[in-house]
């Protein structure tokens, strides 16, 4: 059976709403990442978030993740436009 992690927090104010930290532990156990679309739910007897997609990569994941012997190199498929020298 998995190891369980808990962590008791205070529902804070934010803005209008309410607002409740997810520590690092907690993140990481439920594999939460930052830009991750979740539902919230309320369920008997508490509040259930799930899931819904993959996270949204930064610009800096997508750079790293780019591999112009993979991805085609140039970015513009067209044609010469003007003086260029090859």
């Amino acid at each position: 059976m998995p190891t369980t992690v808990t962590a008791e927090q205070t529902i804070q104010e934010w803005g209008n709403g309410l607002a409740v930290r997810i520590t690092a532990p907690v993140a990481k156990a439920a594999h939460f990442a930052l830009g991750l679309q979740i539902r919230v739910e309320v369920v008997e007897g508490g509040v259930l978030l799930r899931p819904v997609g993959e996270p949204k990569l930064t610009l800096a994941q997508k750079l790293k993740a780019f591999d112009p012997a993979v991805h085609g190199g140039e970015a513009m498929a067209s044609g010469r436009v003007g003086a260029e020298v090859f």
